[in-house]
């Protein structure tokens, strides 16, 4: 891949800014940022995002179910119920919300400013949704909880699943859960054979928008607070960030036979990974430089060819497969020890 050195431009800086482009912690939109000019959704893709997706688009019936789906509903429909109970984002409503979302948008140098849209909730949320339109709802609760870096970070993420062209299939995957959570009669077997492999694949697309949220700050501590506060709640002054970590490491590696089971088990039916999982998924490939790559303007650009369908099934076969090794090993081991404390306690008697 090419580099264009000219095309990741830095923002002015401002007081406060560290030569790196970072900022202090307590400097809210006080950070120099790349406008990464050009970058293609890839750039930031999870390969088992990918990997997810391809495999969902051979299931036989899944095309048959959303042409279903979406003739049932249509664009409009959902459009409106989505915005009836939201308030639009302007420069006259939410002025605050309204100049981040723009830098947010300037930094991503998306193709146009899709409309951002507020709904009073003290649920902790946001999403992308639309199907030819796309649009992103922010909860008033998240604005509640989060400051300003924060906000942008959750708006660079929405924003990545409408430039990865999630939308659609997160919008059909919003009405289906909806609609298997009422007995509609439209959710059939075929239709829920879908709906399975859209929550498999929703997961990992969260992988790749955690990516585009953090190019969208440019501060992994940030983006990782930003994650402490959704999965717990809490303040800055009242929370770790270093013990969160040490945290999800834990879960990551630690547990018996019994506890992966659970881990599996918990994660079904969820649209979402766990917060833990996604904080180490984040660090991996910030230390694997593909950050710091896209930061020096070494990223793919709209325009330029894809790579080769077989490039990316192999990237993403190699990510399952390390993924595989990674829970193997950790499942051999929870074995081993239980081995050892089983044979242990015959040692005692």
């Amino acid at each position: 891949m090419d580099q264009h050195p000219d095309d990741a431009q830095e923002q002015p800086d401002t007081p406060g800014d560290q030569p790196d482009g970072s900022a202090d912690s307590g400097s809210q939109g006080a950070r120099a940022r790349r406008i990464l000019t050009d970058i293609a959704p890839r750039a930031w893709e999870h390969p088992a995002d990918k990997a997810a997706l391809q495999a969902l688009r051979r299931v036989p019936v899944f095309d048959e179910v959303l042409k279903k789906l979406f003739g049932f509903f249509g664009e409009r429909p959902v459009r409106l119920a989505f915005q009836a109970n939201a308030v639009r984002v302007s420069a006259n409503q939410f002025p605050r919300i309204h100049r981040l979302y723009e830098d947010v948008l300037e930094t991503l140098d998306a193709e146009e400013a899709y409309p951002l849209y507020m709904s009073q909730t003290p649920i902790v949320n946001a999403g992308a949704y639309g199907m030819d339109e796309p649009f992103i709802i922010l909860n008033s609760g998240t604005v509640a909880l989060l400051d300003d870096d924060q906000l942008s970070y959750i708006m660079g993420h929405e924003l990545g699943h409408i430039m990865s062209d999630h939308v659609l299939y997160r919008t059909m995957t919003f009405l289906l859960l909806q609609l298997a959570s009422m007995g509609f009669p439209i959710v059939g077997l075929a239709a829920r054979a879908v709906l399975v492999g859209l929550l498999e694949w929703s997961r990992k697309a969260e992988l790749s928008c955690d990516r585009a949220g953090l190019l969208a700050v440019q501060d992994p501590e940030v983006v990782m607070r930003t994650m402490l506060k959704m999965a717990g709640g809490g303040t800055d002054e009242e929370t770790s960030l270093q013990e969160f970590i040490t945290q999800a490491e834990e879960y990551r590696a630690g547990g018996d036979v019994a506890d992966q089971v659970f881990k599996i088990l918990n994660l079904i039916g969820a649209t979402h990974p766990f917060w833990v999982l996604r904080v180490s998924e984040l660090r991996g490939w910030i230390e694997s430089g593909d950050y710091d790559r896209v930061l020096r303007g070494e990223y793919a650009r709209r325009g330029e060819p894809d790579p080769a369908y077989q490039d990316d099934l192999r990237e993403a076969a190699d990510a399952y497969a390390e993924g595989a090794r990674d829970f193997l090993d950790t499942v051999t081991g929870a074995a081993r020890r239980m081995g050892e404390q089983f044979m242990g306690g015959f040692g005692k008697r």
